[in-house]
């Protein structure tokens, strides 16, 4: 298939090396100079292509979202930070029945620590004497702080911690992306942890999103993503 790669930083170099191991085709790479473009150029760069995935800047998201769905290309969102437009950028996917994926972290062992965490917190919230904490590091680069993986796993304990808990950020040298969900009691603290080693975890995720949502319309969370390829693993 025909990826088209806007932002061509570390994560777009190493996507394009998984994409085209795995037998794709990058059509297009879409990079800082060319981030004045209207959505309508972009659109125009963009045709042809069977997807495209994004790793750039929170504030080019809207653009290049409306640049895809205009061109009829469904995207993989890899970049954080825009949270805030996701109602509307759902309706602009519906809007033109294109296909979307998205995700705080496009990492397979992130997803399932989701799940980890979700049930560990439904768990512990049960007892009083526990109380929940989020901490999350990442190098000095990364711009969103909390991460949008952060985000995602206040969500999820929020299902069942219902009062504010402290979730806090590190940004400094070259520390890799880590994520902290603690249980702190009397007697003891429980810390479920997880680090990435290398970002071709992410990249990987990227690319099997870009495989699965080719010809479909939608607008899915990449943990739906994660569970629609297990059920047809298992037949």
């Amino acid at each position: 298939m025909k990826i088209a790669l806007i932002g061509y930083g570390v994560m777009g170099r190493l996507i394009e090396s998984i994409a085209v191991e795995r037998g794709h085709e990058i059509s297009i790479k879409v990079d800082e100079p060319e981030a004045e473009l209207s959505s309508d150029e972009l659109a125009l760069k963009l045709e042809g292509a069977d997807a495209a995935i994004e790793f750039s800047v929170p504030n080019a998201v809207e653009r290049n979202i409306e640049a895809c769905m205009k061109a009829g290309v469904p995207l993989v969102e890899g970049t954080t930070g825009w949270n805030e437009k996701l109602d509307e950028m759902k309706a602009l996917v519906s809007e033109h029945e294109g296909g979307f994926v998205y995700g705080a972290n496009f990492s397979i062992g992130v997803n399932l620590f989701y799940h980890v965490a979700r049930k560990a917190s439904e768990l512990f919230s049960k007892f009083d004497d526990y109380e929940v904490f989020i901490e999350e590091q990442h190098h000095s680069r990364k711009l969103d702080a909390p991460s949008g993986t952060a985000l995602k796993l206040k969500d999820l304990v929020s299902e069942s911690y219902k009062d504010e808990f402290s979730v806090s950020s590190t940004r400094a040298g070259n520390i890799p992306g880590t994520h902290r969900v603690g249980f702190d009691g009397t007697a003891d603290q429980v810390l479920l942890e997880h680090t990435a080693r290398s970002r071709e975890g992410f990249a990987a995720g990227a690319v099997m999103s870009a495989e699965w949502v080719k010809g479909k319309q939608g607008f899915w969370e990449f943990t739906e993503v994660i569970e629609e390829v297990i059920k047809s693993e298992q037949g």
